[in-house]
């Protein structure tokens, strides 16, 4: 067994379970979130968004992918989640917008496999109507519920990192739900299964996932 797995399996053992949250943008930040739960209460451990500039982005299609990339493979490393939960594509989106966002989700799904993580995929407006009650709640409320579902002392910023808290919150409560209800386990875009990292050798990510990292300091809004 792998120490990556040894972590997860030894989290889920004393009864919590921490995800991460991404909510991938097409052209604006990327937004991520670490949240755990026992089932009785919800705690944030981090959050926050990456915004790549026009000019990084001049340097290559693949720049900003590559920036992306390189974030959640550290998150991982550094907060060694359980499962990985993202936001699907909006469906009213057009044809080029689409492409691009399916791009970084593919990217998100790399990192996650290169690491072993479990990823599930949420609806936005499944998202909204799971946190906010209903499936058109906008920005500003997904904002306000999120800060009183966590018992933030401020209100998360930018959105793009409320909406990654959000999606991982989703998460919990679905889990949490099946787990009560006994319903069959959903399939996962991606189930653990390690894929070689490049510039990485052995298994140095799993040995960094031993120690599961509980900062919870100012959110990082990063600029690449």
């Amino acid at each position: 067994m792998n120490a990556a797995s040894t972590s997860r399996e030894t989290g889920l053992t004393k009864g919590w379970m921490r995800v991460l949250g991404v909510d991938p943008a097409a052209a604006g930040p990327t937004g991520y979130g670490i949240v755990e739960s026992d089932g009785r209460q919800c705690r944030m451990l981090h959050y926050g968004a990456l915004k790549v500039t026009a000019k990084k982005q001049k340097e290559g299609e693949g720049a900003a992918l590559q920036e992306v990339h390189a974030l959640l493979c550290g998150l991982i490393q550094e907060f060694a989640p359980d499962v990985m939960a993202v936001e699907g594509i909006f469906s009213a989106l057009n044809v080029r917008t689409a492409l691009r966002l399916a791009e970084v989700r593919g990217v998100v799904l790399l990192a996650a496999a290169q690491h072993g993580v479990e990823v599930h995929s949420y609806a936005p407006r499944e998202v909204k109507a799971t946190i906010a009650g209903h499936g058109h709640a906008d920005k500003k409320q997904m904002q306000i519920m999120v800060r009183a579902i966590l018992s933030m002392s401020a209100t998360p910023e930018p959105p793009d990192a409320a909406d990654a808290l959000a999606v991982a919150l989703c998460h919990l409560q679905m889990e949490q739900a099946r787990r009560r209800f006994g319903l069959p386990a959903e399939r996962a875009l991606a189930r653990p299964g390690f894929l070689p990292t490049v510039g990485n050798s052995g298994n140095a990510a799993g040995a960094v996932r031993m120690n599961r990292a509980t900062r919870s300091g100012p959110p990082r809004i990063l600029t690449a």
